[in-house]
């Protein structure tokens, strides 16, 4: 039995419960499925719910009393061998191995979908992070968000979100003239200018320059400077996509924060906000009222000398997604943006948005490497391209997302280049590889999960111990990964492949899939080999979640 058909049976059992007028419900109040979940504590029972907490008080009943009424209904579930009432009102359900040991085919049969839920559909969702500056290489202060924002963006879509991942390009403002001009000094020889970007990437950008652009150095510096800057900036582009492409990070939007200027958005920001009534002029300058929405003071939109701040551009650009559709906006912003957050909520609710639901901004802790070399080619930073050269794209990918946003970070190289248990990525990637390893070894030894065309299970036969135990994991995968989407936590499906990853190695020591010797192929080794590659697919599932790959050989 599968989660969800234990959840549709619960349903089911609550509506006859309601239609025989044990509980007072209205129809709309029963819902079509009832959450169902692991205990922390197995020796509760296979699967809880807290649906009597729920309800109980709808019902005009005291929450024991309500799911003492289930209970009596649930014990009639075909596979259902004990239903304990826990607490307040939890309901403890056990199953038999035969419906215990169903799931391992239902996963099988389910594929790469397995894990995935509709808990988040109908939301859509932008969710913009890393937007480095164009001005440089991606480094280690853009890598903790390019693995943890693109996991979230996965973890939500297989919670039924519909996302748009975004890269905002700061490619408006002083910081591009100051890139121009450090890419024309290098050009012709001459040192740093003040203020400006050091690093053998400026002498590489001026390389592409030249090549573009073979009499570039003929130009006055007056001329030169815009030609530079656009060619320079799009070379820059096209490392930082090369190196998120590289890190496996795709990207469905670049937004230009030039191209905002040049349509024109910002006045029509402020004008659009004006009309709201939050927008004043005070010494010559133009400003939006933020303090009204909980921000520490009002911000600046437009300086008394005509030139726009960077606070209008997050204005208009706020209102952009607003426009193109999307109810809820997700920011990934560094440690140093604290003071972000409740500007940008303000921006919404200036906006006509509720900021507690249309605006969530998300703050990144800090992410070191022990022993990392800075990169001679782009001066006092450690590049992403060089982290993932020296570490492998799998381990920092990984190691990024098992642990929370907000938790500072220290990645220890020689341990995420151990091929050992102490690894965890290696720990993960081995159970998946020694997996495929069993399947095949099962395949030479005659063991297969169909005989002449028919599927050959029986999961009555799963009832070894480690079999339980790697059961009710595998059993629980929906639920982390609806969490983790709920919570914007995927470091929750990490952790949970672990325990996945255990359970299955301790189930390798203690249960053969393949005959010994010369025994005979049995039902039970052909059903050991769905439970077999049910973990396969589920380490697979969980660690395209987090962008890692499922090696079939280490």
């Amino acid at each position: 039995m599968t989660p969800e058909e234990l959840s549709a049976a619960i349903s089911a059992c609550l509506k006859d419960a309601v239609s025989s007028g044990e509980i007072t419900l209205t129809e709309s109040a029963v819902p079509e499925s009832v959450r169902v979940e692991r205990p922390k504590n197995r020796d509760h029972g296979d699967w809880a719910t807290n649906i009597a907490l729920q309800l109980s008080k709808q019902a005009g009943m005291n929450p024991r009393e309500f799911a003492g009424i289930l209970s009596n209904h649930l014990q009639g579930i075909p596979g259902v061998t004990g239903v304990e009432i826990a607490g307040p009102g939890f309901l403890n359900i056990t199953v038999d191995a035969a419906t215990a040991g169903a799931l391992a085919k239902a996963i099988v049969e389910a594929g790469a979908s397995y894990g995935t839920n509709q808990a988040l559909a109908g939301r859509v969702v932008n969710m913009e992070f890393v937007s480095a500056n164009p001005t440089g290489p991606l480094h280690i202060g853009h890598t903790r968000w390019a693995a943890l924002g693109d996991a979230i963006a996965r973890v939500l879509r297989a919670s039924g979100a519909d996302v748009t991942a975004e890269y905002y390009i700061n490619d408006a403002g002083s910081q591009m003239n100051v890139f121009a001009n450090s890419v024309l000094s290098r050009l012709h020889g001459r040192g740093v200018p003040e203020g400006g970007y050091p690093g053998e990437y400026i002498r590489e950008l001026g390389d592409e320059v030249l090549k573009a652009h073979p009499g570039i150095r003929e130009l006055t510096d007056e001329a030169a400077l815009p030609v530079i800057r656009a060619a320079a900036y799009e070379a820059q582009m096209a490392d930082i996509k090369a190196t998120l492409a590289e890190f496996g990070v795709e990207f469905d939007v670049f937004f230009s924060e030039k191209e905002l200027h040049d349509a024109g958005a910002i006045e029509s920001a402020v004008a659009r906000l004006r009309e709201q009534g939050h927008v004043f002029d005070d010494g010559g300058a133009v400003w939006l009222r933020t303090t009204d929405f909980g921000d520490d003071k009002d911000r600046v939109m437009i300086r008394a000398n005509g030139e726009p701040t960077y606070f209008a551009a997050d204005a208009a650009y706020y209102l952009s997604k607003k426009d193109r559709g999307f109810t809820e906006k997700i920011y990934l912003l560094g440690a140093d943006h604290h003071g972000y957050i409740n500007r940008l909520k303000a921006i919404a609710a200036c906006a006509g948005d509720d900021p507690e639901v249309n605006i969530e901004v998300l703050i990144g802790q800090l992410v070191s490497v022990n022993g990392a070399k800075l990169s001679k080619r782009a001066g006092n930073i450690i590049e992403l391209k060089d982290l993932i050269s020296w570490l492998g794209k799998d381990a920092v990918r990984y190691s990024l997302a098992r642990f929370p946003a907000d938790s500072p970070l220290t990645l220890d190289p020689e341990l995420l280049k151990k091929h050992s248990n102490e690894n965890p990525v290696f720990y993960v990637q081995y159970a998946h590889a020694r997996s495929r390893g069993t399947a095949r070894n099962a395949a030479e030894a005659g063991v297969e999960r169909q005989v002449d065309g028919v599927d050959a299970f029986d999961a009555s036969l799963l009832d070894h111990a480690t079999e339980n135990e790697l059961l009710s994991y595998l059993g629980s995968y929906p639920s982390i990964v609806a969490k983790a989407a709920e919570l914007r936590e995927p470091h929750r499906v990490a952790r949970h492949l672990e325990v996945i990853a255990g359970a299955y190695h301790r189930w390798y020591d203690a249960c053969r899939v393949s005959p010994q010797g010369d025994d005979p192929v049995l039902d039970v080794n052909r059903s050991r080999l769905w439970l077999n590659d049910a973990t396969s697919q589920v380490l697979a599932n969980g660690l395209e979640l987090l962008g890692v790959s499922a090696p079939e050989r280490m």
